[in-house]
């Protein structure tokens, strides 16, 4: 589906209408606990030595700001950046993005993409995980590594066919009761992150018990 170009103008992170494009499969990037510590112990040590991101979080035309606004917060905390595809349904100026932030949104490492193909070639992510409710795969069922990029769709309808494909072995969901529809998006990236954290941190604790 073609879009109006208008809807393609760049953003900052002050002002942020954003623009999503049509993605085929071509598109698609290929595959290539309790805690012991010191009670005082404080920051992420998880994040890169480097100072790069821990994660990549991608919005895929996000619509609703307050989502947003607390994604971005979660991102903070363990150290990941955050993308927005557009368009979304709001302005990143958005008082109830700033208000769901609080005062961490000025710590946000934050990117923007006008188009499905324009996050591939900024980002060009070497491991890709697209979340959905109708993904084959859990997110139990995943090897998360520091870096990875994790894809989320629109609030009231995913993840367009052309980026997103079911039995995809990237494709995961996390499993819920049959009375249950969906999860909130900020839930669900909360969840996801903080299983990827938990999983790194899992390896560098016993590499350093192995050492």
């Amino acid at each position: 589906m073609k879009r109006n170009e208008s809807e393609n103008q760049p953003i900052s992170n002050d002002a942020n209408p954003l623009d999503g494009d049509e993605a085929t499969s071509l598109s698609r990037p290929q595959a290539p606990c309790n805690d012991t510590r010191d009670n005082e112990a404080t920051g992420n040590d998880t994040t890169p030595d480097d100072g790069s991101p821990s994660a990549h979080v991608v919005l895929y035309q996000p619509e609703i700001p307050q989502n947003t606004g607390n994604i971005g917060r979660t991102c903070v905390a363990v150290g990941a950046k955050l993308w927005i595809v557009r368009p979304a349904g709001f302005q990143i100026s958005d008082s109830r993005v700033r208000r769901a932030g609080l005062d961490y949104w000025q710590h946000l490492n934050l990117g923007d993409a006008a188009n499905w193909d324009d996050l591939l070639r900024q980002l060009n992510p070497p491991r890709i995980f697209f979340l959905s409710k109708f993904a084959k795969r859990t997110v139990w069922d995943a090897d998360f590594q520091t870096g990875d990029t994790f894809v989320f769709g629109r609030e009231t309808s995913g993840l367009p066919d052309s980026i997103f494909d079911p039995h995809d072995p990237r494709s995961l969901r996390l499993p819920m009761s049959d009375q249950v529809r969906s999860l909130n998006l900020a839930t669900t990236v909360g969840i996801v992150l903080y299983e990827q954290q938990r999983q790194i941190a899992m390896r560098q604790h016993t590499s350093s018990s192995n050492a």
